[in-house]
């Protein structure tokens, strides 16, 4: 088996040596005066004054066209948790990368330094504004790695409030994508997904919007677990989004154990060594064991397979069925900016979670998904936003 963060002194001194993963260049070179002069001074002034009369041309004659803000106030990076703005810094750059080489969509990244996690309040306000007044140069906002559950509130006013597509990938890009790869695991065990039994494990923003996307595609039996348990109605201290995600469940299980006794898929979103081989062995036959934690899964690869699961998947790249919103949110922003689109609605993304999963000509228990250097995925999520 692969080392853990074998990669480490590799990552490290490499990043070093960039000093940073992106840089910026314009796509013309200022050669001559005559091109100062177009391009700067005088001419741009008459650019300027066209969209001062038009503000939508912005989106013909500037950056805004074609370029997306990746934002987060790094309180929940990765499975690392609450390092802050700087420690989050590199993967902005990481994802405004992936949406260049995948998409050839430019973006850029921002960390924003706000007030101390106990201050919920102020914290939401301070985001919400803060991205409002910087949004202009934008044409979509990529929210990344906002804690749960102030990244509902986040999502949810800057939706109302701003007329460019919003989406926090770390909800949605990871319920497309587990969407797209539990259509095809149902195809290779020869189930229909809506009649399968599946279980959530962990309730934050990611295991929130997996819940809520399989709801509306139609899956009948749907439980989702917390660091407390079985989020159910009428348990006591759950938040407002908790209470939600209760009433749509409706889950008749208590615990962990009942819940997996017998179940058809878990969906791992939590954090390392959650879900244990018991759990496992007590799934139904040709169990499906998404175990999406990254660096370090709910349950190991190798484990997971002694305990008999039928299909694995994990947010690693060096295991088979890679589920990684990577393959998700280039082709999501790339299509909300071909077809200027205000927002990602519900069905444009169950049509980008199909479109997805029919890349897989054949799938098979160690191909459910596309990698995500396969040609053609980007391009099929984006003309599924149409």
């Amino acid at each position: 088996m692969p080392k853990r963060n074998s990669n480490k002194k590799e990552a490290l001194d490499k990043h070093k040596k960039l000093g940073g993963k992106l840089s910026v260049e314009p796509k013309v070179r200022l050669r001559t005066r005559k091109d100062l002069s177009v391009y700067y001074t005088p001419g741009v002034g008459h650019v300027s004054l066209e969209i001062a009369k038009d503000k939508k041309k912005a989106k013909v004659l500037t950056i805004k066209k074609n370029t997306v803000l990746v934002v987060s106030d790094g309180s929940a990076v990765l499975g690392l948790g609450d390092i802050g703005p700087l420690g989050a810094l590199p993967v902005m750059e990481g994802k405004a990368m992936i949406l260049k080489e995948f998409a050839g969509v430019d973006a850029f990244p921002i960390v924003l330094d706000l007030p101390a996690p106990a201050d919920t309040r102020e914290r939401v306000i301070q985001a919400v504004e803060t991205i409002k007044r910087i949004a202009p140069a934008f044409g979509g906002i990529n929210l990344e790695d906002f804690s749960a559950p102030r990244c509902f509130e986040i999502e949810e006013r800057l939706k109302k409030e701003l007329s460019i597509p919003v989406m926090h990938d770390d909800q949605h890009g990871t319920a497309i994508v587990v969407l797209a790869g539990l259509l095809n695991a149902a195809r290779v065990i020869e189930k229909d997904i809506k009649k399968l039994r599946i279980v959530i494990q962990g309730a934050g923003a990611a295991g929130t919007a997996i819940a809520k996307l399989l709801h509306r595609y139609g899956v009948q039996s749907i439980t989702v677990l917390d660091s407390k348990g079985v989020i159910y109605t009428g348990r006591k201290g759950l938040n407002s989004y908790k209470k939600e995600l209760a009433l749509l469940t409706k889950t008749k299980y208590r615990t962990f154990e009942e819940a997996m006794d017998g179940a058809d898929a878990v969906i791992g979103v939590s954090g390392p060594d959650s879900i244990k081989t018991r759990h496992v062995k007590s799934m139904a036959e040709k169990r499906i064991v998404f175990a999406l934690a990254n660096p370090i899964p709910e349950i190991d690869y190798v484990t997971a397979k002694e305990a008999g699961a039928y299909i694995i998947a994990t947010g690693r790249s060096d295991f088979p069925n890679q589920i990684n919103n990577a393959l998700v949110f280039p082709g999501i922003f790339k299509g909300a900016l071909m077809y200027n689109k205000r927002s990602v609605t519900e069905i444009m993304k169950i049509r980008a979670a199909e479109a997805l999963a029919r890349m897989v000509k054949r799938p098979a228990r160690t191909r459910i998904i596309p990698g995500v250097f396969d040609i053609g995925a980007v391009m099929a999520i984006a003309q599924a936003m149409k």
